[in-house]
């Protein structure tokens, strides 16, 4: 299973970040590829702690529900996303995709970390599972836009 632990996907998420065009359309959902980077960059500030996301009160906080869908399950196309994800305006491509790739860095240079941050849907999650949502969030946006 890919995580953001293994040196090689990592390699692989931000080697596909580089290779968005931001005037590429999507293959499913509203976003544009500027605004989907943000996304994945206030993403990774959330599972760092760092932006804070209003906890949601879902059936997926609780197993098996919570390690079918961070495991296996696809993920839907055009599955809602708390709004603090959603906020931020792109600015510079180029820096935005700079900045979404060191983020992926230091979010990976994090492994060791004891405590994370709860998830908003998914509550307590192992340092194994945040690798594997955050590889599998990233990758599903991605394919979003071809990457």
């Amino acid at each position: 299973m890919k995580s953001i632990w293994q040196e090689e996907s990592r390699r692989e998420l931000s080697a596909r970040i580089g290779g968005l065009a931001w005037d590429r359309p999507a293959a499913w959902g509203r976003f544009t590829a500027p605004k989907m980077v943000c996304h994945l960059a206030d993403s990774l500030k959330m599972a760092m702690g760092d932006l804070k996301v209003a906890r949601k009160n879902l059936p997926i906080r609780y197993p098996p529900l919570k390690q079918l869908i961070i495991y296996w399950a696809p993920f839907p196309k055009g599955a809602p996303t708390a709004p603090e994800l959603l906020a931020r305006e792109p600015r510079e491509w180029s820096s935005d995709i700079g900045d979404v790739q060191a983020l992926l860095e230091r979010a990976a240079s994090a492994r060791t970390t004891d405590t994370w941050p709860e998830h908003p849907a998914f509550g307590k999650l192992s340092t194994r599972a945040w690798g594997v949502l955050i590889y599998r969030h990233m990758d599903h946006h991605l394919r979003q836009f071809g990457a």
